[in-house]
């Protein structure tokens, strides 16, 4: 019965407003990668991350599962919180705490 009520009490819950889309450039700035940048992967909204193409590389070690298959260590990107990373301006390059509407 407990389950239920927190499955119901989890739909309820608002997922905080999106600061970041899929394709955008960003820049991370604080943790092992700082000053890194490169474009968002995946943003999920629910753990408050991001994935960011080829910054905070892990490595995942797979075991072969089929005969014939080869195993390894597969580098992947690791996730990041949405509060260390920042938006790049296009004009500049550099992160911007907010990114200037283009005038119309």
């Amino acid at each position: 019965m407990s389950n239920k009520r927190n499955m119901k009490s989890a739909a309820k819950t608002k997922l905080p407003k999106p600061r970041f889309k899929k394709g955008e450039t960003v820049q991370v700035i604080s943790g092992k990668a700082k000053g890194q940048t490169g474009e968002v992967l995946k943003v999920d909204l629910r753990r408050g991350v991001v994935l960011i193409k080829g910054v905070n590389m892990r490595k995942k070690h797979t075991k072969p599962r089929r005969q014939g298959e080869q195993g390894g260590i597969i580098p992947q990107e690791g996730s990041i919180h949405v509060s260390n990373v920042l938006p790049v301006d296009p004009t500049t390059g550099k992160g911007v705490r907010k990114v200037k509407a283009a005038a119309k």
